[in-house]
């Protein structure tokens, strides 16, 4: 087996091995958005794979390619396919990137006078929905992403796909559990911020005080946490200030649910923009 093959097995084995990945701390970035998100946001990347021979790449992959700024490897189109997301078939640009241990600890978002919204999510099941969510996080311009308890990883390839790029562009944390997102609460009150743990539930979920969620005051800093009401509901107790639902008919996805929940938030602060 040459070395460029064994490399190229090492890299697969990113596609869908997550203990490989956390153990390397690296992972597989695809697609023109994220990649291209990635290099404009610093992030770490080791090597880009490229395909070998016709068709020609397409701009923005040999741009990055001849800039320089990230070593590159062509590979013939045989090896690029065994590194393709299942989804996607074949791939032109693949990203070896690093992955980065953020400290929730660490995290002070805003200052006094501001009021910082932080996105957090209870035990995800669906890489493909963490990535929704968290580029619904970033398109409503919440400070960062949560991810509490155990759930799928944010650097499995569909997550970071389906972010579009916004893994790259804001934080995302792991914590054991809601404690975590009580104990930012609290720093952030020391430091002048007034600070709301909110949870947000389906409208079918029976949580005794949980009022619609444009009926709960939301103009102070908030951390909106999104998760099953089964799951949460041993936590509830003395871990979120207030728990709200969503009118709706049926359960949603988390991200449906993150959109609603960030849209009242950012209304009832009057930021919204008008479209033309």
């Amino acid at each position: 087996m040459t070395t460029r093959n064994a490399a190229v097995q090492e890299w697969q084995a990113y596609l869908t091995n997550r203990a490989k990945r956390t153990r390397d701390g690296r992972f597989l970035i695809h697609g023109a958005e994220p990649i291209t998100r990635a290099v404009a946001h610093d992030w770490p990347l080791e090597t880009l794979l490229y395909r070998l021979g016709g068709p020609e790449l397409p701009p923005w992959a040999r741009e990055l390619i001849d800039a320089g700024a990230v070593p590159s490897m062509g590979l013939v189109p045989e090896l690029m396919a065994e590194l393709a997301e299942t989804r996607m078939g074949t791939t032109e640009l693949v990203a070896v990137a690093k992955c980065r241990d953020l400290a929730l600890d660490d995290f002070a978002p805003g200052s006094p006078g501001e009021a910082p919204v932080v996105l957090a999510v209870e035990r995800p099941a669906s890489a493909l929905r963490l990535g929704g969510l968290i580029r619904t996080a970033h398109a409503f311009g919440a400070a960062a992403v949560v991810i509490s308890g155990s759930g799928v990883d944010h650097y499995d390839p569909q997550c970071v796909r389906a972010s579009a790029g916004a893994l790259f562009a804001l934080p995302v944390f792991r914590v054991p559990g809601i404690a975590a997102l009580r104990g930012l609460r609290d720093r952030q009150a020391e430091r002048g911020i007034p600070t709301q743990v909110v949870g947000i539930v389906d409208a079918e979920a029976a949580v005794s005080g949980a009022v619609p969620v444009d009926a709960h005051a939301l103009t102070t800093a908030t951390i909106v946490v999104i998760g099953d009401a089964a799951d949460l509901g041993a936590n509830w107790p003395g871990a979120c200030d207030a728990v709200v639902r969503v009118p709706a008919a049926g359960t949603l996805p988390a991200p449906c649910t993150a959109a609603i929940a960030l849209y009242e938030i950012f209304r009832q602060r009057g930021a919204l923009q008008e479209a033309d």
